[in-house]
Parts: structure tokens; sequence; C-alpha cells
């Protein structure tokens, strides 16, 4: 699922949904993987509304948005949710877990 503000204000219910109906998801961001999602994949949404909030400021003093730099995170980070994997019966392996950033068990 893609971060949109439709899906943003209902977290909680797509976590919940996604394990009731066993459909395995992969959110962008690490809140909906703690809500119950299966695994995320992006950089964090933290750091988003800071850069975010750095811009605001920067137009508010006066300079033209046109004048700054496209921007993106610098980080990129995966998370598995364990739980979630083992209540759709899904072995994660070892490998992926090696790699991921966190591990939500």
């Amino acid at each position: 699922m893609t971060a949109d503000a439709l899906f943003a204000d209902h977290i909680a219910a797509l976590g919940t949904l996604s394990v009731r109906h066993r459909m395995p998801t992969i959110f962008t961001y690490r809140e909906f993987v703690a809500a119950g999602g299966l695994a995320g994949y992006s950089g964090s949404l933290t750091e988003a509304a800071h850069i975010s909030g750095v811009y605001a400021g920067r137009i508010l003093k006066g300079e033209k948005p046109a004048d700054l730099p496209v921007q993106q995170s610098t980080k990129v980070q995966m998370i598995i949710n364990v739980k979630t994997a083992k209540a759709l019966g899904i072995t994660v392996p070892l490998s992926v877990l090696a790699r991921a950033d966190e591990v939500i068990e």
C-alpha cells in the first residue's frame, strides 16, 4: 500500500484487516507495519516530515519554491513484523530478517 492521506487515517484498521483477511501487506512506513502489516520498505516518515517543515520555513522566510532543490530521504529502512508473518503462516527467511533494520516480534 502506498503512502496516502486516506490510508494514514486508518493505520490500525488496515493492519487489523490485513491479518483478519490473511492478506500479506507491504506498506511504506513503520507505523503501518507496527499496526499489523507484514513488512515495510521506505524512507522515514519522521525524516520526511522534518524535510517538509524545513522547506515550509524557508518558503515562509521568502525563498521561492522553484529555487529549492529536490530532496529525498537519505535512509531507507526495511521492517518485518514476525508476529503478523506467524499469524499468516508465512516463514520469513533468516537472510531477510538479518537484513531488516527492525524486526517487530
